[in-house]
């Protein structure tokens, strides 16, 4: 169980914007946003594999990063800084958040998960939306697997891994090796990269001796520990070193660096449909995506259902004053819970991708004039040239923003009314995999 420090929550009064309808005319009330949730990817970080695996199938080493394998850069922590102070700009447009100061501090909660990427990448949102209010950052002692993240290692639930693997296995018709041959085309391009081909031509001298990543033999199987599946074959290899591709980019490393000088950012968005295709296997299959992301929804909705209801919630994240909470997990949280709840977006011409810093948004609204609740659902990330160049964020220049249909719950205009919503995330919940 999570434990907070107390906190004195302030008190604020909201102002909600009004539409005048003529010199005469009494201001009408509009829709009130009431609290929002949002579910980030960390920043920008270091390959978490280790070099000599990846040297193995390209003809040139790997660049290297100037902090430790997985570690939040320099410059992913000051992007994730820009995500913040844009998220403030946004939210105190929308009547949430005072625009300056800490008076709002009391009421907004951070939790992230206990590596040093999600860690440091939630001390730098804090940093971006409160400058200066030594916001706190929450959670679990470096190393400790934390129930909302990972629950799984965290020791909740029992999971089937036969019903796991066969899950797996009836997506892909048995057949691991197939999925080499649906997308050849995509891993051609990366085995050209590795192998120094590009542009039309190869490089005629290589500095050592590679394997090609369609020598990887094709398996499914059971996995170990609290790995539930483990799918072997050139795809599961393509989609690390294609997210690899993705983070020297984002890390603004020199051209000649990205790819060995072959890889812009077209290529980019060509190369990372294989880590989206791995994930969409691995992480949204309905199965696996159910039973890791339980916990984490259940208390996501224990923490809306008290901010409806102003009361205490057993589960809440919160406290009953709060207006923003804010988890700091990793792409496959966001994964598993658009795999929950068959989720799906098109960002920057990627459709389902989980970048650096991405988030899943969840918005409470009241109704203007009634004690109704709505929620209003999105994905937002930072463009891959955002990313790269650091691009300030502002309401002029914002990160891409798309809606989020949750299906047997969104109305036409995008909006869940709060009972559907809740009936909704309920049902997905499996209550053996809740903490």
């Amino acid at each position: 169980m999570l434990r907070f420090r107390s906190v004195p929550a302030a008190t604020c009064v909201v102002l909600a914007s009004s539409l005048t309808l003529g010199a005469q005319s009494p201001a009408a009330p509009t829709d009130e946003l009431k609290f929002e949730v949002i579910v980030s990817r960390h920043g920008v970080r270091s390959p978490t594999g280790k070099v000599d695996q990846l040297n193995q199938y390209s003809a040139q080493p790997w660049p290297k990063w100037s902090v430790p394998p997985g570690y939040l850069t320099e410059h992913g922590a000051k992007l994730m800084t820009l995500f913040g102070a844009y998220d403030r700009e946004l939210l105190s447009r929308q009547g949430l958040l005072s625009p300056t100061g800490c008076s709002d501090a009391g009421q907004v909660t951070i939790i992230a998960d206990s590596d040093q990427r999600t860690r440091e990448t939630g001390k730098a949102m804090a940093s971006g939306l409160m400058p200066g209010c030594s916001l706190e950052v929450h959670g679990e002692p470096e190393g400790a697997a934390d129930p909302l993240f990972h629950s799984l290692d965290a020791g909740v639930g029992r999971p089937d891994k036969f019903l796991a693997t066969a899950a797996v296995a009836g997506r892909i018709g048995n057949n691991p090796a197939a999925l080499t041959e649906v997308y050849r085309t995509q891993l051609q391009a990366l085995d050209d990269v590795l192998s120094g081909c590009g542009h039309s031509t190869c490089a005629t001298a290589t500095t050592q001796v590679r394997t090609s990543i369609f020598d990887v033999p094709s398996s499914l199987e059971e996995g170990k520990g609290a790995h539930l599946v483990d799918l072997h074959g050139p795809l599961s290899t393509a989609s690390t070193m294609s997210e690899n591709l993705l983070l020297e980019y984002a890390e603004g490393m020199d051209q000649a660096q990205v790819g060995w000088g072959r890889v812009d950012s077209n290529k980019v968005r060509d190369l990372l449909q294989l880590h989206t295709a791995s994930s969409d296997l691995e992480r949204r299959t309905s199965y696996l995506a159910r039973i890791q992301a339980s916990n984490l929804l259940s208390h996501i909705l224990s923490s809306m259902q008290q901010a409806v209801s102003q009361q205490s919630v057993h589960g809440a994240l919160t406290r009953p004053t709060d207006r923003v909470l804010i988890l700091v997990g990793h792409d496959t949280n966001l994964t598993n819970i658009s795999g929950t709840l068959d989720l799906s977006w098109l960002i920057d011409d990627r459709r389902d991708d989980t970048p650096p810093g991405g988030a899943i948004v969840f918005e409470l609204w009241k109704r203007a004039g009634k004690a109704e609740y709505f929620v209003r659902t999105w994905y937002t990330a930072q463009t891959l040239g955002q990313m790269r160049n650091m691009t300030p964020l502002t309401l002029t220049s914002p990160p891409e923003r798309a809606t989020v249909f949750v299906p047997k719950c969104s109305q036409a205009d995008g909006s869940c009314p709060w009972q559907t919503f809740e009936s909704t995330v309920r049902s997905a919940i499996d209550p053996a995999f809740v903490k």
